[in-house]
């Protein structure tokens, strides 16, 4: 990295033809900073702030902007994870899971009821959230981290939590994640699978997997958590179905004085208040923000290196949309930045198609702005305070070049005001 550091140091202080070649090869660059940036020293994130700060003065703000991004993801990557874990085998009590621990089964059918997932099965890499989210994530986990010291002051970390939110926020990776960094396999139970056409098959199967997960160091994570709640609408089994959640409750209540339990549901207002109060911590994943989209379609964009006006332009038309979505449309964009030339998509092309193919995931304002007439989406390009383009943008987009953008709109602004004049 020292090499790194002194020919970008040289090459952003010295001359103008130097400058030219290293924006032309800039994408080496780029991607040499990302890989330095994972295990920076304060030394070479300086010189990364250095060649931020040379680029931008040399009046190239998109390539200036491009490291700036780089600087914050590695801050968002450092903020979730603690600054001191001590994964003490202490923290939860119980025997050791292995991979040949044998799991309980349904006795009907003789179906597992639970999946095994060990920490190095798990992406080490943290999910992308707002800073608030974050900060809340990292509470849990030092507190999980510094367990033996709070013990010394008689208080015990949150021992249940209830992750909520939309479908494809990332709700299920971020709880395996915490599992990860506190180095406990995962018990993994889907709760939807769990519920029995017999209701008394159901609570004998709860009661099976909670004996399980107390006997052995781990935490439970119960997906689907608003299946039970689902199940409580048959009017035919009243009183079995207040025997399963019943025996639910019961269970994380004895729970609690054993290991860790999360709950996750994406339908929270199915869950009744009795659901609620066994979870100290209930924490809301919202919708990614501008910033966050960005970030997201980032992070998935790899080996293909996308122009900061390309992730702009996604994180602006994915507005409402999921990380998961977000990522399907990068997966789009993917393909059709590799197939044969001739059959290549620009980006608003392939922008349409994805809203063609997936209507009910894009916004009804930003996919009628894709199909209406092309001044109008330039138009609402170049006025939107978030993703403030210029000509220049619009143009690298549209593959025009800037003169051709602003007779465009020039000639559209013309006709607007002749229909309003009469």
């Amino acid at each position: 990295m020292h090499h790194i550091a002194r020919y970008t140091h040289h090459s952003a202080y010295s001359t103008q033809p130097h400058m030219g070649l290293l924006m032309e090869h800039f994408s080496i660059i780029q991607a040499l900073c990302r890989a330095a940036i994972a295990e920076a020293s304060p030394a070479t994130r300086k010189q990364i702030e250095r060649l931020r700060d040379a680029i931008a003065k040399d009046g190239d703000p998109k390539q200036s902007a491009a490291l700036s991004s780089i600087l914050t993801t590695a801050d968002r990557t450092k903020e979730l994870s603690p600054s001191r874990i001590e994964r003490s085998k202490s923290i939860v009590a119980g025997e050791v899971l292995t991979r040949n621990t044998p799991l309980p089964v349904d006795r009907e059918t003789s179906a597992a009821l639970a999946d095994i997932f060990f920490p190095s099965d798990i992406q080490a890499s943290p999910p992308l959230f707002n800073s608030r989210v974050s900060q809340a994530i990292r509470t849990i986990i030092e507190e999980w981290a510094n367990f033996d010291v709070l013990s010394e002051i008689d208080i015990r970390p949150s021992k249940t939590c209830l992750i909520y939110g939309a479908p494809g926020t990332g709700k299920t990776r971020l709880a395996l994640w915490i599992a990860q960094q506190l180095d406990l396999p995962v018990v993994l139970v889907k709760l939807d699978g769990l519920v029995s056409s017999f209701l008394g098959t159901t609570a004998r199967n709860i009661g099976n997997l909670f004996a399980f997960a107390n006997r052995h160091r781990c935490i439970l994570l119960l997906d689907e958590f608003d299946a039970i709640a689902k199940v409580r609408d048959d009017p035919q089994e009243v009183g079995e179905i207040k025997r399963v959640v019943n025996a639910l409750l019961q269970n994380l209540d004895i729970r609690r004085d054993v290991g860790f339990t999360i709950g996750i549901t994406n339908h929270p207002k199915l869950l009744d208040p009795a659901v609620w109060r066994r979870f100290e911590v209930q924490l809301e994943i919202p919708k990614p923000d501008f910033e966050m989209r960005k970030a997201i379609a980032a992070n998935f964009m790899p080996p293909i290196k996308a122009p900061d006006v390309h992730l702009r332009l996604i994180a602006w038309f994915t507005e409402g949309s999921t990380g998961a979505e977000i990522e399907s449309l990068v997966r789009t964009y993917k393909k059709a930045t590799t197939v044969r030339a001739e059959d290549k998509r620009g980006l608003l092309d392939t922008l349409r198609q994805f809203a063609t193919l997936n209507a009910a995931r894009v916004q009804s304002e930003r996919r009628a702005l894709l199909f209406d007439d092309t001044s109008n989406l330039f138009r609402a390009m170049r006025d939107d305070p978030i993703l403030g383009f210029s000509m220049a943008d619009i143009g690298e987009i549209a593959g025009k070049d800037k003169s051709t953008v602003s007779r465009q709109l020039g000639r559209a602004a013309k006709s607007e005001n002749e229909v309003t004049n009469g």
